[in-house]
């Protein structure tokens, strides 16, 4: 048996080796798209301006469902949906996170405005939904109430 697993390893081992040698495995590359700064800034103010900059922020356009009260901080769904036009951006913002960055996604133009993620929460908090359309980046919001073993947050 311990022959069938060095085998086994070895051949992984060389299909990688000839993987990376050949281009096929760059992890800098799909890390060259990943906004450090807004993923590392502990206000949500910062991540926000890493993100989008200077773009004009406006409220409306976007529809978050999330509950109002979660049981579990470390799985709270939500579902934001959208009807503008040119979509390219949805970010998520959770006010009071360490890191309050907690999802980003580009969206590929036609795909849709329908987007479900689960974040994690540390406490309490507004969450806040930011959805890139043209020129402008549109906002919505909610407190969601974290309890701790269901007595409160």
């Amino acid at each position: 048996m311990q022959r069938r697993t060095f085998l086994q390893n070895t051949v992984a081992g060389a299909v990688l080796v000839t993987a990376s040698g050949v281009g096929l495995l760059n992890p800098r590359k799909a890390q060259a798209a990943w906004p450090k700064a807004a993923f590392a800034a502990v206000k949500s103010k910062d991540s926000v301006k890493a993100l989008f900059g200077d773009a004009e922020i406006v409220e409306g356009g976007i529809t978050l469902k999330a509950p109002l009260q979660a049981e579990n901080g470390a799985v709270v769904p939500l579902k934001i949906t959208t009807s503008l036009p040119n979509v390219e951006e949805i970010a998520v913002v959770v006010e009071k996170n360490p890191f309050p960055l907690t999802s980003r996604l580009k969206v590929f133009p036609g795909s849709g405005g329908y987007f479900a993620v689960r974040v994690k929460m540390a406490k309490t908090s507004k969450v806040y939904v930011y959805v890139k359309a043209g020129d402008k980046v549109h906002v919505a919001a909610q407190e969601i109430k974290v309890t701790i073993g269901g007595c409160g947050g």
